[in-house]
C-alpha cells in the first residue's frame, strides 16, 4: 500500500501520517496473511489500526511533554478527537436513525424537516453551554456519509476499540502487541466483533465504550487543572 500526502512537519501532519500508516499497515498484513477473498477487512474495523497509531502517538507525546501550553494543546487535540469521532459520529448515527424511521412511517423528508431534526440533535448533544445558531441546522446537507449505507456509528466503536487496544499495549506490553498483530493479520476471516476480541476488545459488552469515555474524563480533568 502507498501513503500519499503532503507533509509539512506540523503536529497535525504527524497525526495524519501515523493515521494513514495504520491503514497501510493493516492492509499490508491482511494481504500478506490471507487469500484475496479473506484479505479485505470490513469497514467496522477499518479505522481501528489508524486510530491505535494516533492514540499511541498522543500518549507518547503527553508522557514526554512538560511545557504547560504545549501540554494543553495536546490535551485539546485528544479531546477534539473524542468529540469528533465518538460523540459527533454518534449524533450523526442518531440523525440517520430518526430520518430513516420517518421514511418508514411515510413522513416527508423535506429540507425543513431534516433541518429541524439536525438542529434539535445539536442542541441535545452539545447542551446549553454551546450556542446552536440557526445555520447549523443545514449542516446535514454537506455530510457525505449520509448518502451511503448506515455506517457512521462504526467510527465511534472503532475509536473506542482503538483507545482500549492502545491502553492495553501500554499497560501489558508484548502480550498485548502479539494479540494486536494477530488482529492485523486476520483480514476478514471472522466477523468484525470476533476479530476485535482477538485484540482484547469485546464489543458485546459496553466495557470498551465505558473505558474510552473514562480516558476522555481523565483528559478533561487534566485540562481543567491546567486552566
Amino acid at each position: 500500500p502507498y501513503v500519499l500526502l503532503n507533509y509539512n512537519e506540523t503536529l497535525v501532519n504527524q497525526f495524519t501520517l501515523v493515521h494513514e500508516m495504520g491503514h497501510a499497515m493493516h492492509s499490508y498484513f491482511s494481504n500478506e496473511a490471507n487469500p484475496i477473498l479473506d484479505s479485505m477487512y470490513k469497514i467496522f474495523v477499518a479505522e481501528v489500526a489508524s486510530t491505535v497509531n494516533e492514540v499511541l502517538l498522543q500518549e507518547y507525546l503527553l508522557k514526554n511533554e512538560t511545557d504547560k501550553k504545549k501540554r494543553m494543546n495536546l490535551l485539546n487535540h485528544y479531546m477534539e478527537s473524542f468529540k469528533s469521532t465518538v460523540y459527533r459520529q454518534t449524533m450523526f448515527a442518531e440523525f440517520e436513525m430518526i430520518t430513516n424511521e420517518m421514511a418508514e412511517k411515510g413522513e416527508s423528508l423535506s429540507a425543513d424537516a431534516l433541518c429541524k431534526v439536525y438542529f434539535d440533535l445539536n442542541k441535545k448533544y452539545f447542551g446549553d453551554a454551546m450556542i446552536s445558531d440557526d445555520l447549523i441546522a443545514m449542516e446535514w446537507a454537506r455530510i457525505p456519509h449520509f448518502y451511503y449505507n448506515f455506517y457512521v456509528f462504526q467510527y465511534a466503536t472503532g475509536y473506542s476499540s482503538a483507545v482500549s487496544i492502545a491502553r492495553r499495549i501500554l499497560k501489558e506490553g508484548r502480550s498485548a502487541v502479539d494479540d494486536y498483530m494477530k488482529f492485523l493479520h486476520s483480514g476478514c476471516t471472522k466477523d468484525p466483533v470476533s476479530l476485535l476480541q482477538i485484540a482484547g476488545v469485546d464489543l458485546n459488552t459496553p466495557a470498551p465504550i465505558e473505558a474510552a469515555l473514562k480516558v476522555f474524563e481523565e483528559v478533561l480533568d487534566e485540562m481543567e487543572t491546567l486552566i
